[in-house]
């Protein structure tokens, strides 16, 4: 960023905005999680050094995706975020179906990233994993109170964590880089373009998390200009951080890329076996932290706006207008993660369950936010030409995701049930 930006940035916040800075740090946030520990290694492992061709080609199809949900954020900046641009497309009953679909499916993924954050931790300081569980709780801590206090306080914490998370990955980069070897390389397809195609399946979730800044676009000083631009910075840091990666992960560790549970950790330590393991842990806990930080914001945002439009107890409405600060709706959040947790403490740390939630989830709010888009934006431009080519994505990402939607479906029931019970009471006796 250049200095012209950072004052203005600092300016719009002064008048009571997000400003270029934050915004870009929130989207990097949302995009560049979890995925960084485990998807190197775990792509590797099922395609070989042609996983490098999964992340150019998920990039690519990232990009409509991410200019749709810009283009509605910038044009509907609103609490609401998905949920509202259906509203307006489709109605109240899809809209509460989005809405409940993020805040009590796409939220079973919070508790998620706290137990990957406190694995990686355990295991880059060679401590107890018995630990686990109470960092996993520890890790919520921060996150929930930075939001309390305000979008735009955890905005300004969260430039400087994904400030911290970039220069870690270009360390731990440098650190694996020496160890590159071009024979790694070779056989470029071990497992023909089937292990591509599954590689690109599984790095679609790696770049999922664009509709996380629609909930906080109305918070923006200047939605038009700097959504897109957040947008744009973002799906080029995050494709560059994922690309890197990979390319000197399966060329510095080879076949051992797909075989370790931490491969940024094994890569780490090829550069330096005491200082590796350090910086592996500094990302993993920043990763975490970062990833509910700017979930919280929005889970808080929608919940507000859910209540505000009578889909949930108009007690969670506070906070809900631009500026306010949701309390209540994150108190909320806060007790579904709880219930989540507890769940997943229960079933011995099982965290595949609670991965389809969240994935069912998001693929459904992928599907009905670019119907809404094609009903919303003007035919024939850019925005809706881009809608077109998310929707073909969408619609690939459900047939990959149809055997977990599941949970999906059970809240639509639900949110098609509130329909039925609000037209029956407003029915006259």
């Amino acid at each position: 960023m250049t200095t012209r930006a950072l004052a203005a940035d600092a300016s719009a916040a002064a008048r009571g905005g997000i400003g270029l800075v934050q915004g870009t740090a929130l989207y990097i946030a949302s995009v560049l999680g979890t995925g960084l520990l485990v998807l190197p290694g775990l792509t590797a492992g099922v395609a070989g050094p042609a996983s490098i061709l999964a992340v150019v080609a998920v990039l690519l199809l990232s990009v409509p995706l991410a200019g749709t949900f810009a283009v509605l954020a910038a044009r509907y900046p609103d609490p609401g975020g998905v949920a509202s641009y259906v509203r307006r497309a489709l109605g109240d009953t899809w809209a509460r179906m989005a809405g409940y679909w993020f805040m009590f499916g796409v939220c079973a993924g919070a508790p998620v990233v706290g137990v990957l954050g406190a694995e990686y931790v355990v295991a880059a300081l060679g401590a107890d994993r018995g630990v686990v569980p109470l960092l996993a709780a520890a890790i919520f801590v921060p996150p929930f109170a930075l939001n309390a206090l305000g979008v735009r306080v955890a905005g300004s914490v969260q430039f400087v964590l994904t400030a911290l998370l970039l220069a870690v990955v270009v360390f731990v980069v440098g650190l694996g880089a020496p160890s590159v070897e071009a024979a790694n390389y070779s056989p470029f397809l071990p497992h023909g373009w089937l292990g591509v195609g599954t590689a690109i399946s599984l790095f679609v979730w790696a770049f999922a998390g664009w509709e996380v800044g629609t909930h906080i676009s109305g918070e923006f000083r200047r939605p038009r200009r700097d959504i897109p631009l957040a947008t744009a910075i973002a799906v080029v840091v995050t494709g560059a951080c994922y690309l890197v990666l990979q390319i000197v992960t399966v060329g510095a560790l080879g076949e051992r890329a797909g075989s370790g549970q931490v491969p940024l950790l094994d890569l780490a330590r090829l550069g330096s076996p005491r200082l590796g393991p350090i910086a592996v842990g500094i990302i993993a806990a920043i990763v975490a932290l970062g990833v509910l930080n700017a979930y919280l914001a929005a889970f808080a945002k929608l919940g507000a706006s859910l209540a505000l439009n009578r889909d949930l107890p108009r007690w969670f409405a506070a906070g809900a207008d631009r500026g306010g600060v949701p309390r209540r709706a994150l108190a909320l959040t806060g007790a579904v993660a709880a219930g989540y947790f507890v769940l997943m403490v229960a079933s011995g740390m099982e965290l595949t369950p609670f991965i389809l939630v969240h994935t069912s989830s998001m693929v459904s709010i992928y599907a009905v936010g670019m119907v809404a888009a094609l009903r919303l934006l003007p035919r024939w431009s850019a925005g809706w030409w881009m809608a077109v080519a998310a929707a073909v994505l969408c619609a690939g990402m459900l047939a990959l995701a149809w055997a977990s939607l599941t949970p999906a479906l059970v809240l639509a029931a639900t949110a098609a049930v509130v329909t039925l019970v609000r037209r029956a009471r407003s029915r006259p006796l």
